[in-house]
């Protein structure tokens, strides 16, 4: 055989050689006797659904009350629920009533309860997970008007899936000159 043929031989089998050993499988790994033997096991955790908000289904009736009272009522239950499997589980769930505040009729300046007049308080939550947990109001004392934007409840630390669950109250200091009807007006949350 010449040089040349025996040179393109030699090569044709590295060539065969090469791509079984590339196609053949992982071998498994052999300790000797009296030492430790590792196995590498990787596995994915995977986050659902994110982090959402839950609001109670729309319309509310808090309550009533005449021109110079008080209204309060629960608003009923929102929930903010954390899928997200995150290392540092932390968010804030804000709450701001729409601009125009409460109107009933044809919504003029006398058929206007404004926002400064509507409070919020956030109370305490049934929570689960880890980390703090801290209700933007505690308390009836600590109540906010929604004519800006409020923290309604937030999670300052903690890992992993989590949620929480409070049931708010809605406060109206009625303005003495309030005209009669039924108010309406909008309660935005929002979780970031």
């Amino acid at each position: 055989m010449s040089k040349s043929r025996l040179g393109i031989v030699l090569i044709g089998a590295a060539s065969v050689t090469a791509a079984m050993m590339m196609a053949s499988p992982t071998q498994a790994v052999t300790c000797p006797a009296s030492t430790t033997c590792s196995t590498t096991v990787n596995f994915t955790v995977t986050a659902p659904d994110g982090l959402t908000i839950t609001v109670p289904e729309s319309p509310v009736n808090i309550g009533g009350s005449t021109p110079a009272g008080q209204i309060s009522g629960p608003l009923g239950t929102v929930t903010v629920t954390d899928q997200r499997a995150a290392l540092t589980a932390t968010w804030v769930a804000s709450v701001v009533a729409a601009t125009g505040g409460f109107t009933t009729g044809g919504g003029t300046a006398a058929e206007t309860i404004p926002n400064t007049a509507v409070l919020y308080w956030s109370g305490a939550a049934t929570t689960t997970g880890t980390g703090t947990f801290v209700p933007g109001q505690a308390n009836a004392a600590a109540a906010q008007s929604l004519d800006i934007s409020r923290t309604a409840f937030s999670k300052t630390s903690g890992s992993g899936d989590n949620s929480a669950a409070w049931n708010p109250t809605i406060v109206v200091n009625v303005p003495a000159q309030a005209v009669a009807g039924t108010y309406t007006g909008t309660v935005n949350h929002s979780v970031a």
